[in-house]
């Protein structure tokens, strides 16, 4: 469910209602046990080192005129899991995350207030070309079959990675798709995760093997339900997330490792007038030291970048 919020001061920026789609999913997958809300309701880090950055005006000039008079973006926002962006205290307070942060900092940096609408992963990219909204986030990894249609302006390395259930010996580390044949894998609808499951569906039968299977779930936490339940192997995932979830007892969850990494950027529609403006802030914070800290306060520093930049080719 999308709500529009009206403008409202950057910080003060009020969480939307999530608990409608946790509702559903809860309904649709039974009992969702501890590891499905351990994962989600992680504490938020108390440090914020946000709350020290100031408009910086060299910046701030690159942004289209209107956009300067007007003083807001829509920006749409996938609130899944951490460490990317999640609710932590419940759907009346305040999403937290890795892609709060920075989108919060680039919007101070830029003098901008963010009108911040929560939305399904798959539904953002689409909606930026229609205008619904001016940037989105989501860890959306940059593809060579999204730039065709989107812009990007790089934040991050993260990229794909798989996960098991922490009592699983069977699956040790997954280099090669061919080692989850005969196996059910779990991913997030309209991801890289989905694409890339889909675009080598074939392998196992090239190599003579069962072919795997895939189970799309719309929620972060009914895709951790299902492995709990097992109901599905194995889940495919962001490195930074499944590395996150892990480290919570609740999950129960093993890290099998990194696939394949991805540049991880805000997204605009193909020619948005923004990039250079969003780039510029985000290379203002990496060089203040601000980025760090952000990627610090949620344990990420191993993705960080040296510069932003705007829609590099797709990591081979």
């Amino acid at each position: 469910m999308t709500h529009r919020r009206p403008r409202t001061p950057l910080r003060a920026i009020a969480a939307l209602a999530l608990l409608p789609l946790l509702t559903l999913t809860a309904c649709g997958s039974g009992d969702t046990g501890s590891a499905a809300v351990g994962a989600q309701g992680s504490p938020a880090p108390t440090d914020d080192p946000v709350a020290a950055v100031r408009e910086v005006d060299s910046v701030a000039a690159l942004l289209p005129a209107d956009v300067r008079k007007a003083g807001t973006l829509k920006i749409g926002s996938s609130i899944g899991f951490p460490p990317g962006a999640y609710y932590p205290n419940g759907a009346d307070k305040a999403p937290a995350g890795q892609d709060i942060d920075l989108a919060d900092a680039v919007a101070k940096v830029l003098g901008l207030e963010l009108e911040r609408q929560d939305a399904s992963f798959e539904t953002i990219l689409p909606a930026l070309g229609s205008g619904k909204y001016d940037v989105g986030t989501g860890n959306f990894g940059v593809t060579t079959e999204r730039l065709k249609t989107i812009d990007f302006v790089t934040y991050i390395n993260d990229g794909q990675g798989f996960a098991v259930k922490d009592d699983n010996d069977s699956v040790k580390k997954v280099t090669d798709l061919k080692q989850l044949c005969g196996l059910t894998i779990g991913t997030g609808a309209g991801t890289t995760f989905e694409a890339t499951l889909t675009a080598q569906k074939d392998v196992c039968a090239k190599a003579g093997k069962k072919p795997y299977d895939v189970k799309v779930y719309s929620e972060n936490a009914a895709t951790l339900t299902a492995l709990q339940q097992g109901r599905i192997d194995v889940i495919m995932s962001t490195i930074n997330g499944l590395r996150y979830q892990a480290a919570q007892p609740a999950s129960h969850t093993r890290f099998l490792g990194e696939y394949h990494r991805l540049d991880v950027g805000f997204a605009f529609k193909k020619g948005s007038p923004l990039t250079k403006a969003f780039r510029a802030a985000v290379d203002h914070l990496i060089e203040d030291g601000t980025y760090r800290r952000i990627l610090a306060k949620w344990g990420t520093t191993a993705s960080a970048i040296d510069a932003s930049r705007i829609n590099p080719p797709e990591h081979a």
